[in-house]
């Protein structure tokens, strides 16, 4: 037997009515706030994610599924924003007016030990906000996800803020976060330490138990910022407050991809365990333009289908089972089966959904296949009711059956959906 690989699922018609549900909401609530859909492909260039994610970070370094093609390196996406970055910048879609927002639901793909709420395959919803540099897109891109989140029943998820500041004032930050690890560098892994020149903030965001131990009481980005991204963030505080989104500041988030400047905020669930992030996002300023298109800001996040589903089962929400169709007809005879065939046709140009038997079974059989889709109506057609011109409409719930003319199925079946 093939089986799926390690660190996959299949997502099987039991459990998919619980994905159309969140994502029909995500998809529901992004197009009120103005957000359109985009889709990128599931392969790109290994050089986009190298120079946008960041090649100092477990990402690039460690999770990647990256492969040869035509002497080309190509890697399946481990992450949204690069890809729709990249789709901006080649479509020349700043020309079509900013902000320009975007929304998404991609499955991404990481290499990385799997524990819950973490899996090699996983899925995300992913709003990208380009063009507007003011606090107000990030208060509204937190709102955002706050309602997400909320209109899920997730009200006990936590809204974590940070400002790790900018280019200019990282420098004094950095050299202070270089004197506070140097004494003890040799102590640190090895990737933590190939990580000090180059990008010594990454150090902080290492999963490593003895690594985190390490850089406790380290100096935090908010004690460096200048004046304009300490402004920045006290006015993202202030519209938060507005907005009535409550929210706490954690100096420990850095997030783990190098783009991020000023905003970076998690939404955590303790329902989750270690992988506590239902949500994560920020601003990245300077990722378009390293990316070689124009200098324009950007601010978005990136939501785990997976965790959210978890977490809403840790909550005991319950979610409708979908069924598999709103009725089945079965024609017993020839005869019966043609008029099978007019009704369904009749009954789905109406929006129903309709199955007949196509496997020859007997009305035993076909009752029993009905209850195993929890189908709520069965209507039986024969010789007997052809003549008649009529059907026998059978409530699965009630096991109560009645005759209805041909002509007043629909009604009737409508009818009893209102009750």
């Amino acid at each position: 037997m093939i089986s799926i690989p390690k660190g996959m699922k299949d997502v099987l018609p039991s459990e998919s009515y619980k994905w159309q549900f969140v994502e029909e909401e995500f998809k529901t609530i992004a197009e009120k706030y103005g957000y359109r859909e985009i889709r990128t492909p599931m392969v790109e260039a290994t050089e986009l994610f190298a120079r946008g994610i960041g090649d100092t970070t477990d990402v690039v370094q460690k999770e990647m599924y990256s492969f040869e093609k035509a002497d080309r390196s190509l890697t399946l996406k481990p992450e949204g924003t690069a890809g729709v970055v990249r789709a901006f910048i080649e479509n020349k879609l700043y020309a079509e007016g900013l902000p320009a927002k975007y929304y998404y639901i991609t499955p991404c793909y990481r290499y990385e030990k799997m524990q819950k709420g973490r899996s090699r395959e996983f899925h995300q919803f992913g709003i990208e906000c380009f063009g507007a540099s003011g606090m107000m897109a990030d208060a509204e891109v937190i709102l955002l996800a706050y309602d997400v989140l909320t209109s899920l029943g997730i009200d006990d998820a936590k809204l974590k803020i940070n400002s790790i500041g900018c280019p200019n004032c990282r420098a004094e930050y950095r050299k202070a976060l270089q004197d506070f690890l140097r004494p003890n560098l040799d102590k640190f892994c090895d990737t933590c330490r190939s990580r000090f020149d180059r990008n010594p903030m990454r150090i902080l965001d290492c999963k490593s138990s003895e690594c985190k131990e390490l850089v406790k009481g380290a100096p935090v980005m908010l004690d460096y910022l200048d004046e304009e991204c300490r402004k920045d963030f006290e006015e993202l505080k202030a519209l938060l407050d507005v907005y009535g989104v409550p929210y706490e500041v954690d100096t420990s988030i850095v997030r783990g991809l190098d783009y991020y400047t000023k905003t970076a905020f998690e939404f955590v669930s303790d329902k989750l365990g270690a992988q506590s992030t239902v949500c994560g996002g920020g601003r990245y300023d300077k990722l378009i333009e390293q990316l070689g298109g124009p200098d324009t800001p950007g601010v978005g996040f990136g939501m785990g289908i997976e965790r959210l589903l978890l977490v809403l089962e840790e909550s005991g929400a319950e979610m409708e089972a979908d069924k598999a169709c709103d009725l089945l007809i079965c024609g017993l005879g020839e005869k019966a089966r043609i008029k099978a065939l007019e009704l369904a046709k009749e009954m789905r140009e109406f929006g129903l959904r309709v199955i007949i038997d196509v496997m020859d079974r007997g009305l035993k059989a076909q009752f029993k296949y009905a209850d195993r889709l929890n189908v709520p109506y069965v209507a039986v057609i024969g010789d007997d009711e052809l003549s008649k011109g009529v059907v026998s409409l059978r409530d699965m719930n009630s096991s109560t059956q009645e005759e209805v003319p041909e002509n007043k199925l629909l009604e009737a079946v409508f009818t009893g959906f209102l009750k």
